[in-house]
């Protein structure tokens, strides 16, 4: 777990770690969604690069008859 200074200025500097685990570039877009007691940081992607991520979901769902 990485600890985080806010400063001043309510900036933060995302660790080195955790900007190379997710691919993270200067300039790129975060969503910041306040949680219960906490914050998270989505990464925004480009729609060509979210492409194929749900690779392998099962669709083969039951569903009610007024759905099909």
């Amino acid at each position: 777990m990485e600890i985080i200074t806010i400063s001043p200025k309510f900036q933060i500097v995302i660790p080195k770690a955790i900007r190379e685990s997710l691919k993270l570039a200067p300039g790129q877009k975060v969503q910041a969604i306040a949680y219960e007691n906490r914050i998270e940081l989505i990464p925004q992607r480009p729609l060509k690069k979210m492409r194929g991520f749900l690779k392998g979901i099962d669709t083969d769902v039951p569903r009610e008859a007024d759905r099909l």
